[in-house]
């Protein structure tokens, strides 16, 4: 789908300091709601508003949400919620399958890893057992974790089950600390993800299943990274409190990594597209908007069943990928710093579908590039720890802004409880390349005294080429979604220059 340089651009009719909507199109039905202050509505382009309208377009869409970090993606933008009752869509959710966050909390004191030394030794322990890389597995990292096919083909069904972790050396208790620990099938069951992997298999879909299974404990290339971090609590009590809950630690050392479910929940995701697109152009269905990345299934039809199916495979597997990784960063840090511990404080993920209360109805909410957003006394917390604090939300900024832990408020209602994934690009990959400086890049990494991996900083990655982040705070913060815990301030950068997996 194509817009025209001459077309309008969609105008936001601002409802608040950080908040705003669109007529849903037609003027039928209710608005798309528009998170961002005024300066961030006016980043939006002309695209990211004409792919938030064609899906709030869709059949069975009900409420549609654009969030400060939102950009023009496929099908729908990076950055929105969408939910529907009856129908899911694989656009709104992306082709990297449960893309996510996680935090490690380690008891390693800042001034451990203020000598550059003890940085380059980290991250060469940690390059030597988690690979970047677009096609990277294992053979790229020689202290990484071997895994079978058959112990790959469990992850995928069972997700952070007890027997897969401990399998992996992955610590059993930190399923605990996950949104979603496992994911089961269209009818709720592992034995349908169990049929349909088999199915899968004997379609000839997977011709290098094994490769893509020894990508488990691997980032993936373009924005997936790996960032040492170290914590800064805010001050007030009730984020002292939330920062208790979490198990975060003030003044220590912190792992955050971003990545997803690599070339298995790609292969799952594009599978799914041609399948559905065949199936729309048999039948001669209209899309909406006219966009091919925009189909969709009825829920409990065999195409939906299929699309869940595939989706919780992913899933999983993304699941499994975060606990090892962090499982061997934490050797890598054990290695180099011996004695040091660590524990998870939460795994998040912000390219996904899940079933929750939407108005009193349940609903299926599609997070394409954004973060689940649940306050103390939601009622899908209760019996957790989290029951009273809300639960932790992972937003990265930049290497140089930094990144925060935030909690949600009640007024993450507004957004059917969900907030930004990050700061959200405002520059294409090409023209940030084309664009930016890359001796300029690198000093100002070398000014706020932050390392990484590769010989030179990947120019589509800089800073420059995503929003402001400060701003895109500010909007979750007026508009009343969320409230920071704690700031996390890099230390080194893990990530590949190589093309992205999302």
């Amino acid at each position: 789908m194509n817009v025209s340089p001459d077309e309008p651009k969609p105008a936001i009719h601002a409802t608040g300091e950080a908040t705003g909507f669109l007529p849903a199109p037609g003027d039928k039905g209710k608005p798309i709601t528009v998170i961002g202050t005024q300066k961030i509505r006016e980043g939006f382009d002309a695209m990211c508003l004409r792919q938030a309208l064609n899906s709030r377009s869709g059949p069975g869409v009900t409420d549609l949400i654009v969030n400060p970090d939102a950009h023009a993606g496929y099908g729908a933008p990076v950055g929105c919620v969408l939910v529907s009752p009856t129908h899911v869509y694989p656009g709104p959710v992306g082709v990297d399958i449960k893309c996510s966050m996680s935090l490690l909390q380690l008891d390693v004191p800042a001034d451990e890893v203020r000598d550059k030394q003890v940085r380059r030794a980290l991250i060469e322990a940690i390059v030597a057992r988690t690979p970047t890389g677009a096609g990277q597995g294992q053979r790229a990292a020689p202290k990484s974790r071997p895994v079978s096919e058959e112990l790959g083909k469990r992850a995928a069904v069972e997700g952070a089950s007890a027997g897969v972790c401990e399998a992996l050396g992955i610590p059993p208790a930190w399923a605990e600390a996950c949104e979603d620990a496992f994911h089961r099938g269209h009818d709720e069951t592992s034995d349908a993800l169990a049929l349909r992997l088999e199915e899968l298999l004997a379609s000839g879909l997977f011709r290098n299943f094994g490769e893509k299974m020894r990508q488990l404990g691997s980032y993936g290339g373009g924005n997936h990274f790996g960032e040492c971090e170290v914590v800064e609590l805010a001050e007030d009590a009730r984020a002292k409190r939330a920062a208790e809950v979490f198990g975060l630690r003030d003044g220590r050392v912190a792992f955050l990594s971003h990545c997803g479910s690599r070339g298995f929940g790609n292969i799952l995701a594009q599978g799914q597209f041609r399948a559905l697109q065949a199936h729309f152009g048999s039948w001669e269905i209209p899309l909406p908007g006219g966009d091919k990345e925009l189909v969709y299934a009825p829920l409990g039809t065999p195409e939906a069943d299929r699309y869940l199916d595939d989706m919780a495979l992913g899933a999983n597997f993304a699941t499994v990928n975060h606990m090892l990784i962090n499982a061997l960063v934490l050797e890598a840090f054990q290695d180099v710093l011996p004695g040091a511990s660590g524990s998870l404080v939460y795994f998040i993920s912000h390219n996904i579908a899940r079933r929750e209360i939407v108005e009193n109805r349940p609903c299926w909410v599609h997070r394409k590039g954004a973060t689940r957003a649940f306050p103390a006394g939601h009622h899908a917390l209760a019996g957790s720890r989290f029951a009273e604090t809300g639960h932790p939300i992972l937003l990265p900024g930049n290497p140089t802004a930094g990144s925060v832990v935030m909690v949600a408020e009640p007024g993450a209602e507004k957004s059917c409880y969900s907030v930004n994934h990050g700061a959200g690009r405002c520059m294409g990959r090409k023209a940030a390349a084309r664009a930016l400086d890359q001796a300029k890049i690198d000093k100002e990494f070398d000014a706020h005294d932050i390392l990484f991996n590769s010989r030179q900083y990947p120019k589509d990655e800089a800073p420059a080429a995503y929003k402001d982040f400060g701003e895109v705070l500010r909007s979750v913060e007026q508009a009343g979604l969320a409230r920071p815990v704690a700031k996390l301030k890099a230390r080194f950068v893990i990530r590949d220059a190589g093309k992205a997996d999302d």
